[in-house]
């Protein structure tokens, strides 16, 4: 079977701890056109390279170039991934995948390359605000980990900018956020913000309220964790369900809510984002309505003599969950230098 070449094709990843997304892409109308896309388990595979491999064989179609977001820093080409025990390193990924050239960014990366892009129906609108056209725009995103990164204008384009702020020193703000910090210190020693405000931070912040029984925790629901499946999922849904909930479940996403609210103002606050606050993950499309009517708004906005300022900063939930993968084919068309059409 022959293969056929496309020069302007290029292959694009979402590489997250939870799962892996990636996108064939042709260049048309001076943007990226996705053709063809599949979604992986990240830990069935020993790496990025197998992932791929199995990808591309199904495809007809010789691939030259690729860009993948990963969830980790990258330095030099080279990232060890956070929620993964995956190295990957850009051209020893070349020459595995048989490709002229790979280009490695941060996941965050990725989905800030998007933010300028997305249409107003890909975004859910928590706070209005009052936009500055020229502002910093910021990007805080729990799922798997807690990702965040930023944008400022340089000239007619922006310059962004990653981070590993997820993993700075978690700061409680109220005495049951004390009390957290004091019960998790003893396990794990240093407490970042992903530790409490993540896929896994939500939960560790169930058990914390199982553990010092501060919270109801009805008999349907311990049974329904005790069968073994995915905690994180249950509790979400155990909080969200108006039908059946969950008063422990409910305390632990309020308590997200708290703590992601609290650090999104902190992230605002440090890149002045009057351009607006951008929640990417997995999680925050899942929780819209306890997003609009908890906590979150509440932490977001109260620090202190800047409080009006941070009630003019707009804050958008990203709904799009292709985002960071077209993200990361933007970086590869443009920033990354791998083909322009």
């Amino acid at each position: 079977m022959s293969v056929q070449p496309f020069m302007n094709l290029l292959l694009a990843g979402d590489i997250g701890g939870t799962k892996a997304q990636l996108g064939l892409f042709s260049f048309q109308d001076n943007r990226p056109a996705l053709l063809k896309e599949e979604t992986f388990v990240s830990a069935n595979y020993a790496g990025l390279a197998p992932l791929v491999s199995e990808f591309l064989e199904r495809q007809n179609i010789a691939v030259h170039g690729a860009c993948f977001g990963v969830a980790g820093p990258v330095r030099e080409g080279r990232a060890d991934l956070t929620n993964l025990p995956w190295r990957v390193d850009e051209r020893q990924l070349a020459s595995a995948l048989n490709m002229d050239r790979v280009v490695l960014i941060n996941d965050l990366t990725a989905l800030t390359e998007a933010i300028p892009w997305l249409a107003p129906q890909d975004l859910f609108t928590l706070n209005a605000g009052t936009p500055d056209p020229g502002g910093a725009m910021a990007v805080i995103a729990p799922g798997t980990g807690l990702g965040e990164a930023f944008l400022i204008r340089n000239g007619d384009n922006y310059r962004i900018a990653p981070s590993q702020g997820g993993h700075a020193d978690f700061a409680p703000t109220t005495p049951l956020e004390i009390h957290l910090l004091q019960h998790l210190r003893p396990q794990t020693g240093h407490v970042s913000f992903e530790d409490v405000c993540s896929g896994p931070g939500i939960r560790n912040l169930y058990r914390f309220l199982e553990e010092t029984g501060q919270s109801e925790i009805p008999a349907w629901f311990e049974e329904k964790l005790a069968a073994g499946a995915e905690p994180t999922p249950l509790i979400i849904e155990a909080a969200v369900n108006t039908d059946r909930s969950c008063p422990a479940a409910r305390d632990a996403l309020d308590l997200f809510l708290s703590i992601l609210g609290a650090e999104a103002g902190n992230l605002a606050l440090k890149v002045l984002a009057t351009g607006g606050v951008f929640l990417g993950g997995g999680i925050p499309p899942r929780i819209l309505p306890a997003l609009r009517k908890g906590p979150f708004l509440t932490s977001f906005f109260a620090k202190g003599p800047m409080a009006p300022l941070m009630t003019g900063i707009p804050v958008h939930v990203i709904l799009d969950h292709q985002a960071a993968l077209y993200g990361a084919a933007l970086h590869g068309y443009g920033r990354g230098r791998i083909f322009i059409s």
